[in-house]
């Protein structure tokens, strides 16, 4: 397998670079995954994703007629890879990866027409409402309700672990219409106001200290039927395209790319450490690299994928499996270079990197769980790729 770029595709990507580095300097290092995310630092990320949409860049690969550019896939592949080297801020929550495209695929003209152009100007912020306290791995199990009402839906239900949903505007809301029906087949996709009278966010604090998760309660919350993704019933399948596009990109690898050439640039200044104490590291440090390689590789196929106009499937399942337990090692080797004091959190003097692989270390627990766990991936790929039976 051998991707290559045009020469156009690379003249963007030193545009990209350069204008992180103009904007952001030189010593910016991303957001601190112990700290939650201040009012300050919020409206900088804002007003720095504005001017990413000023340039056209957030929505490179979309349609002109919905806020894109219509450029092509590699080069929208280009900017989600120098951004997350860069760690730079984008304040779009889910629009950008999951409402937006999955609204292109199964959405009707109005309901495009109507959300994706503010999805492209960086003034909506979306985030996701699919996992319930009690469906997580098995998402179709989920009971929080949505019965017509008219021309609305009245919805009453809980979720959890949705990022972001505290500084949203709007969400994808998974909603059972139909409790007689097999699990799969009762379920409908909605767009929802976040500032609907009758939700309620609740902030969950992670093993970090930080605040990214929430619950979301929903007591009574009367949702438009033009509202609704797809048809009715059937959103099981329109959540399916947004998982696809949840579970797959270039971040995870070009984010422990920088992760892993700072532990390199450590390691060569650390020498207390015995001779077959420094061979096995520098074995660790070169299986990360290649793995971070091979992951690039998988990433890439996704985006030519696309670039062929299909939605990827069990392709998607595999660079999340694959990326999620990669970045889980990246963080143990870093933790194994750093030895004790890779425990110092953020904030102290006396942190290597400024606490980020102790950070880095901790957040690296939830790779495996968040946006569907290894399982889930393995079962995916056994079944849609390898054509598998079921158990």
């Amino acid at each position: 397998m051998k991707f290559t770029m045009s020469a156009e595709d690379e003249g963007f990507r030193q545009e990209v670079r350069s204008f992180l580095g103009q904007e952001l300097g030189a010593n910016w290092q991303g957001a601190n995954q112990r700290e939650s995310v201040s009012p300050e630092q919020w409206d900088f990320s804002r007003r720095f994703t504005r001017k990413l949409a000023g340039k056209g860049w957030l929505t490179l690969a979309w349609p002109t007629e919905y806020g894109g550019m219509g450029a092509s896939h590699t080069r929208q592949l280009v900017y989600n890879e120098e951004m997350s080297y860069a760690g730079a801020p984008q304040a779009v929550g889910s629009g950008i990866s999951l409402a937006g495209p999955t609204i292109m695929v199964h959405g009707n003209e109005v309901q495009r027409r109507e959300f994706l152009p503010a999805i492209a100007s960086g003034e909506s912020v979306w985030c996701q409402l699919f996992s319930e306290p009690g469906s997580g791995s098995d998402l179709a199990s989920l009971q929080t309700r949505a019965v017509e009402d008219g021309d609305d839906f009245v919805i009453n239900g809980q979720k959890i672990w949705t990022s972001g949903a505290h500084q949203s505007d709007w969400a994808i809301l998974l909603a059972r219409t139909e409790p007689d029906a097999p699990k799969h087949r009762g379920i409908s996709y909605f767009l929802m106001d976040m500032k609907s009278p009758g939700v309620e966010v609740r902030p969950l604090i992670n093993m970090l200290g930080g605040h990214a998760f929430n619950e979301v309660f929903m007591e009574n919350v009367r949702v438009p039927r033009r509202n609704m993704v797809g048809e009715q019933n059937r959103g099981w399948y329109v959540a399916t395209t947004t998982l696809d596009f949840e579970r797959s990109g270039i971040g995870r690898f070009a984010s422990g790319k920088r992760q892993l050439e700072e532990l390199v640039d450590l390691a060569r200044g650390r020498n207390g450490h015995g001779a077959a104490h420094r061979t096995r590291l520098k074995a660790e440090l070169a299986d990360r690299a290649i793995e971070l390689e091979a992951g690039r590789l998988l990433a890439y196929r996704v985006g030519w994928l696309q670039s062929q106009g299909r939605v990827p499937n069990y392709e998607a399942s595999i660079v999340k499996v694959f990326g999620s337990e990669m970045m889980q090692r990246l963080a143990q080797t870093g933790i194994k270079l750093l030895g004790l004091s890779g425990q110092i959190a953020p904030g102290s003097a006396q942190a290597p990197l400024d606490g980020r692989p102790e950070a880095g270390y901790l957040a690296a627990v939830a790779q495996t769980i968040a946006a569907g766990t290894s399982e889930i991936q393995r079962n995916i790929i056994a079944t849609r790729g390898l054509g598998l039976p079921r158990a």
